[in-house]
C-alpha cells in the first residue's frame, strides 16, 4: 500500500522505520517545519525528516495545515492510507478524506481512556496498572475515531513515563504493521468508542510538576515517575527549584510532622513526610547544578531533620 506518514518525534520515528522496512511504500512524510532549538538556536531537523532523507522519501513541512498548495501536494501522491503519529496538529476533514482508504492514528492508551496529548504520562501519574495502544480510523474530533486494533501494556510499579514510552514504541510499531497488513487484506472491523468511558490526558505543563507534600506518598511517587523526563516533579529548596528524579514511597507515618518536613536522613536518601506516609528521595537535580544521588547532594548541602520543603 502507498502510505503518507505524518509525525514529528522519535516515538513516531520508530513506527516510520518499521514501515520503511516493510513491503508497504511510504511515498511521502509530513512533519513540522524546521525550527531553531537550544541555547545556540541551531536549526534541528525532526526525527521524521532525518529518517525520510536517509531513505530518499519526499518531505512536506507546511506552515499552514490548510494551505491549498499543501493539500494539492498530498493529493498528487494518490496514497491509499495516511498514518498519523505524534504529528502535533489536528487534521481537518478535507485532509482526512484524501487517502483512498482512510487515515489512521496510533495513540498511546486504550481508548476511549486518556484522549489527548499526554496519555502515557497521565496513566503513570494516576497510578494505573495497565495501559496500551490503540489504532483508530481518524475523525475530525481528536482521538475519537473508531477503533481498529488495540494492544495491552502492563505498567510496572517502578515504571516511569520514559520507560513506558520506550516499551510502547516497540509494541506500537509491531501493532501498526500488523494492522496495515490487515487493512490491505480487507480484514478489519471498526468499533465505535464508548463516549461514556472517555477520560482525558491534557498537555503537560511545568506548573504540573510542583509537588504538593500534603498528597499521599503514593501520589507523589506516581507524579515523579509520570513526569520523567519532562517537565519533572519538583519542590523548592532555599528558593531554588529542586527536581526530584527518583524516589520511593514509604508507608510509615510520622505523627506530629508537617507535610514536606525532612524526618530522616537515610543511607539511601532523604526521608520527607507526606500527607500520608513519607517519601524517600534518592536522586535529584538542583537548578544550575547537575543530577546527583541524594548522598552526593547531602555532602554539598546541609539538610537536617526538621528542614521544610515547600
Amino acid at each position: 500500500m502507498k502510505i503518507i506518514f505524518f509525525g514529528s518525534d522519535d516515538f513516531a520515528q520508530k513506527h516510520l522505520e518499521v514501515l520503511v522496512a516493510s513491503s508497504h511504500q511510504v511515498v511521502a512524510c509530513v512533519t513540522q517545519p524546521d525550527r531553531p532549538k537550544g541555547r545556540g538556536m541551531k536549526v534541528v531537523l525532526s526525527p521524521i525528516k532525518e529518517t525520510a532523507l536517509r531513505n530518499t522519501i519526499p518531505v512536506l513541512q507546511p506552515d499552514q495545515i490548510k494551505d491549498p498548495l499543501f493539500i494539492k501536494d498530498l493529493e498528487s501522491f494518490s496514497a491509499d492510507l495516511f498514518v498519523v503519529i505524534a504529528y502535533g496538529r489536528i487534521l481537518p476533514a478535507k485532509i482526512l478524506n484524501i487517502p483512498k482508504i482512510f487515515a489512521i492514528n496510533v495513540h498511546g492508551s486504550l481508548l476511549p481512556k486518556y484522549r489527548g496529548a499526554a496519555p502515557i504520562n497521565w496513566a503513570v501519574i494516576n497510578g494505573e496498572a495497565r495501559s496500551g495502544l490503540s489504532i483508530i480510523k481518524m475523525s475530525p474530533k481528536m482521538d475519537a475515531g473508531e477503533i481498529i486494533s488495540q494492544a495491552d501494556v502492563v505498567i510496572e510499579k517502578t515504571e516511569t513515563a520514559q520507560t513506558l514510552r520506550e516499551k510502547m514504541m516497540k509494541i506500537g510499531a509491531e501493532l501498526l504493521l500488523k494492522t496495515i497488513d490487515n487493512i490491505a487484506a480487507h480484514n478489519v472491523a471498526l468499533t465505535p468508542q464508548d463516549e461514556n468511558e472517555v477520560t482525558f490526558a491534557p498537555k503537560l505543563t511545568k506548573d504540573l510538576g510542583r509537588i504538593d507534600w500534603h498528597q499521599s506518598a503514593a501520589a507523589i511517587y506516581n507524579l515523579v515517575r509520570g513526569l520523567l523526563p519532562w517537565p519533572s516533579a519538583y519542590t523548592l529548596y532555599k528558593g531554588k527549584l529542586l527536581k526530584i528524579l527518583q524516589c520511593e514511597p514509604l508507608e510509615k507515618g510520622y505523627d506530629g510532622c508537617q507535610a514536606g518536613e525532612v524526618v530522616g536522613i537515610d543511607p539511601e536518601g532523604i526521608v520527607v513526610a507526606a500527607g500520608q506516609g513519607a517519601v524517600l528521595i534518592k536522586a535529584l537535580h538542583l537548578e544550575a547544578s547537575q543530577r546527583m544521588d541524594a548522598a552526593s547532594f547531602l555532602r554539598g548541602h546541609k539538610i537536617e531533620v526538621g528542614f521544610q520543603f515547600n
